[in-house]
């Protein structure tokens, strides 16, 4: 390798030594079926029992689902994945001053996940950003493309107030005030990863990102139109979820379960990569703050069940989180279990 990252125009022909996974870890691909019964859930409705109904099943059974009429204009959308795919075709000069292995940055251009960690890399790239407070954080993001910084500064509004109404559905379909998990989670923290996942001369040897859950409360993908790659673990199976026009994947995070006090499901997901096109998918992620005390809502206590996790800061578990290998089979959750 003579680069760091894997968009450097050079087209390779075979996977390099450190990318290919072990015969017991590789994605089979063959195996993975399509996921048929995706929620797609319609915001725009005016039926408001039925869109928290639809969520919470949704969130028990899945752990994810799909939204359309969504709130979030379509051209901001559609905007955002142009840019992204800007920023990734320039001179790998340029992307290079950008780069860091350091996870504590909060702003970085690196690779696979965490190259420190990693006996075996995953084939992409991408972009870290913070995104919340938008004035503290954009100043240090990208200035080429030169209509980067705009575009990515309304996308971020507008997905962070989606985030906000989910949540809200969310806490109702528990049974809980609507503004239960937004009070919860405090003045949430805002992070997105633009990932970029080049074309791959062997993709049954490697993946772009490998199985895992999310740390934060809650993910918002956009997903690329046009190729395929995000697949989730239901009853065991892996399952490919398929692009659906012009809506968002949502799905929720490891805080999210441990809040729901196990009820609903933090998916395990991963992203596989495509021999003859690259992909992108940019993905935003709502955090609790720092200090945030995530610990079951008490009336999902009360049936006898007790709290399943014990109470932790969003800052205990990130730290956990971000000290392991992602290919780690245990959920990080399991480390904060009651006993």
């Amino acid at each position: 390798m003579n680069t760091k990252v894997l968009s450097s125009g050079i087209r390779y022909s075979t996977l390099p030594e450190s990318y290919i996974r072990p015969e017991s870890e590789r994605p089979r691909l063959s195996e993975v079926s399509e996921c048929e019964n995706v929620p797609v859930i319609d915001l725009g409705s005016h039926n408001r029992i039925q869109v928290v109904q639809q969520i919470g099943d949704a969130c028990k059974c899945y752990g994810f689902f799909q939204v359309i009429n969504h709130g979030v204009p379509l051209g901001i959308a559609k905007e955002m994945g142009e840019v992204a795919y800007e920023f990734f075709k320039l001179p790998v000069e340029e992307k290079m001053k950008l780069y860091s292995d350091d996870p504590s940055r909060t702003m970085r251009l690196s690779t696979s996940f965490n190259m420190n960690k990693e006996t075996v890399h995953n084939w992409r790239d991408y972009l870290r950003l913070h995104c919340y407070p938008l004035d503290k954080y954009v100043p240090e993001w990208p200035s080429n493309p030169h209509t980067f910084k705009e575009i990515v500064t309304k996308y971020c509004k507008e997905v962070r107030e989606l985030g906000f109404r989910i949540q809200e559905h969310i806490s109702e379909s528990l049974g809980l005030e609507k503004d239960y998990m937004k009070n919860v989670l405090g003045e949430q923290g805002q992070h997105m990863a633009v990932n970029y996942y080049p074309a791959c001369p062997e993709p049954e040897l490697t993946y772009g990102l490998p199985g895992h859950t999310d740390p934060n409360a809650l993910t918002i993908l956009l997903q690329d139109q046009n190729v395929a790659g995000l697949q989730v673990l239901k009853d065991g199976k892996w399952l490919a979820v398929n692009p659906y026009p012009d809506a968002f994947v949502i799905n929720i995070g490891d805080q999210f379960q441990a809040l729901s006090n196990g009820i609903y499901k933090s998916v395990w997901h991963r992203a596989v990569v495509n021999v003859d096109k690259p992909r992108l998918s940019v993905a935003s992620f709502l955090c609790p703050y720092d200090e945030a005390l995530i610990s079951p809502a008490k009336p999902l206590t009360e049936n006898g069940t007790g709290a399943i996790y014990r109470g932790y800061t969003y800052a205990e578990y990130y730290k956990k989180f971000w000290s392991r290998d992602l290919v780690d089979k245990e959920h990080c959750l399991e480390l904060f279990k009651n006993n």
